[in-house]
């Protein structure tokens, strides 16, 4: 064998490994792929966890897209209010209205829950509140004093005006026992949001 052919062959034999390498690697992603757990079984999930630990459940839809909704992750997960809000809720996201290339990650049948709680037509992020045992106590609508959750009213969606923020504010006091030191922090925070 001359020695431009036994380095031809040495070459196209080191490219076949890396050729094999490359495709066992994208297999093996693509079988690690898991399709998002239906929204019915995130929520029982979220309610068992509440029962465990003592708190209500947060269900926030959002979506891959949505600068809001990762506004408001980030402001739950700010240091100022974090602990509230892992003390007080069982948080759970469920996926919806992602663009078409990225359809496969909405969670199985949360569009349906989300239009169940009347939020059809109130865009990401939206909010539920539930208690430990799986009943709605609150979302994330400002509604006329007064009226009942069956009534219209308009998304807060991630709060950040002065009147969405004090709406936040008042939500939270009706499901927590939040204190004055945790209300100037999550209003603070909050506020942030404008920007």
């Amino acid at each position: 064998m001359s020695g431009i052919s036994l380095t031809n062959t040495l070459i196209f034999g080191k490219m076949k490994i890396r050729l094999i390498l490359l495709a066992l690697i994208v297999t093996s992603a693509v079988i690690g792929q898991t399709s998002p757990e239906p929204a019915e079984k995130v929520f029982n999930d979220a309610v068992a966890a509440a029962k465990k630990e003592n708190k209500n459940v947060m269900i926030i839809f959002h979506a891959s897209w949505c600068g809001w909704c990762k506004k408001l992750d980030a402001s739950m997960a700010d240091p100022a209010c974090k602990e509230f809000f892992e003390k007080n809720f069982i948080v759970a996201h469920l996926d919806i209205m992602e663009q078409e290339t990225k359809k496969n990650l909405e969670n199985p049948g949360g569009i349906d829950m989300f239009n169940k709680y009347g939020a059809a037509g109130s865009g990401i992020p939206f909010f539920l509140i539930f208690d430990k045992k799986g009943t709605l106590k609150a979302d994330s609508k400002i509604r006329p004093e007064g009226a009942g959750l069956e009534a219209k009213g308009q998304n807060i969606g991630c709060p950040a005006s002065d009147e969405e923020v004090a709406e936040f504010i008042k939500i939270l006091k009706k499901v927590t026992k939040v204190s004055d030191k945790d209300v100037t922090a999550i209003t603070e925070r909050f506020m942030k949001n404008r920007s």
